[in-house]
């Protein structure tokens, strides 16, 4: 099916959706016009879009906010859209929540490098409790994060969101640029921010299921960091020698060849507690340092790892996610790493068509959040199932 029809048949089955969805591309005409025409009637408690880095990104919040003056609307910028065609590029994703199912309330968080902890904690824990007492009767609820990719900020960010939310789950993404990482963006109803982030509480007449996975398989090789710059997610050393060539000697490969496809089909994990998470390695920088997506330190033991079939592996888990009957949607960010991998080992049609087969919406990210987490090379996500009056 093409896009044009398979846009045809969303539109016609949008109204029954407990989701609507629709795209476009980004260069084409009265885009947020087509965008609202696919979408559908509201009223909607939220529309989310997430926009390709070659986006018109103020114009395009901007239009879209006054065109669903009655919702909020939250947009990023992306590392790439999941879209109809599976993995897309140069698209703008729109998914709304109507009313009929929603509940929402948004809250901004700016100047992440200055963050008010109790303050921001307050807040969470006043809107739950608002939104708590406005929909008794939406039993399901979770907390959808967009953050500025290039911030630094995501982990200190999460550990106070999840302080503030009790036990409302937290899934997320960091906006991206593509591949270029040199600014991304965010925007609430028409207001375009850097260094900040936005947090959709949601409560729903569907069930949901908030979920985060990954293919990784940790090895028996490890390496100890011994020299880092916390702040700036940068490792000087490992095992005291410079970090891109002793990475590098554990691989058996030239330092000098290092690559973004190197990183995806070589991640290093870390252990927390009884499970292993992804440390991805974003570049090498102009003195032999290795850049990472997420938090690093030193003293910190990583692990290289294997991966399972990536396309195999992504299926199984969403098979298990329909156990208890069809997700209406799945809402997910996707590491931008996954991405690279899938086309490195040629897989990128079959996970595109697993995407398109379980109905997934979102974007390509520089990071995902899960709980207190912020996690690389993983996709997370939340699962919605029809609505409980429709099952």
């Amino acid at each position: 099916m093409d896009g044009a029809q398979n846009s045809s048949a969303r539109e016609e089955t949008g109204t029954r959706a407990a989701l609507r969805v629709a795209q476009v591309p980004c260069d084409g005409p009265d885009r947020v016009g087509t965008l609202a025409a696919r979408l559908g009637p509201g009223p909607f408690a939220l529309v989310c879009l997430f926009a390709s880095p070659d986006a018109d990104f103020a114009r395009l919040t901007r239009d879209t906010h006054r065109a669903f003056g009655g919702a909020d609307v939250l947009a990023c910028t992306t590392a790439g859209e999941l879209g109809e065609q599976g993995y897309e590029d140069g698209q703008i994703i729109a998914v709304a929540f109507p009313e009929a199912y929603f509940a929402v309330t948004t809250l901004v968080i700016e100047d992440l490098d200055n963050l008010n902890e109790q303050a921001l904690i307050d807040r969470l824990i006043q809107s739950r409790m608002a939104l708590n007492q406005r929909a008794p009767q939406m039993p399901s609820e979770f907390a959808f994060l967009m953050v500025d990719g290039l911030s630094l900020r995501e982990e200190h960010l999460t550990a106070v969101l999840t302080a503030g939310l009790g036990p409302t789950p937290l899934f997320g993404g960091s906006a991206g640029d593509g591949e270029n990482f040199h600014a991304t963006f965010l925007s609430r109803n028409g207001t375009v921010r850097q260094n900040a982030a936005q947090v959709a509480l949601v409560r729903t007449r569907c069930p949901v299921q908030v979920f985060s996975l990954d293919h990784m398989v940790p090895t028996a090789t490890r390496m100890v960091v011994t020299a880092a710059d916390p702040d700036r997610r940068v490792v000087q050393e490992i095992n005291a020698e410079p970090a891109a060539k002793e990475y590098a000697r554990l691989l058996g490969k030239d330092p000098n060849q290092l690559t973004p496809f190197t990183f995806a089909a070589h991640p290093v994990v870390v252990r927390l507690g009884d499970t292993h998470h992804v440390r991805s390695i974003q570049r090498v920088d102009d003195n032999g340092d290795l850049v990472f997506f997420s938090a690093i330190d030193e003293g910190m033991v990583l692990t290289l790892a294997d991966h399972l079939d990536i396309a195999d592996h992504l299926n199984k888990r969403f098979e298990k996610l329909a156990d208890l009957g069809k997700p209406d949607h799945i809402l997910a960010c996707d590491c931008l790493l996954r991405r690279i991998e899938a086309g490195q080992t040629q897989k990128s049609r079959e996970i595109s068509d697993i995407l398109i087969r379980h109905k997934v919406v979102g974007f390509s990210t520089y990071g995902e959040q899960i709980g207190a987490l912020h996690v690389n090379q993983t996709l997370t996500g939340v699962a919605i199932y029809p609505p409980l009056e429709d099952a």
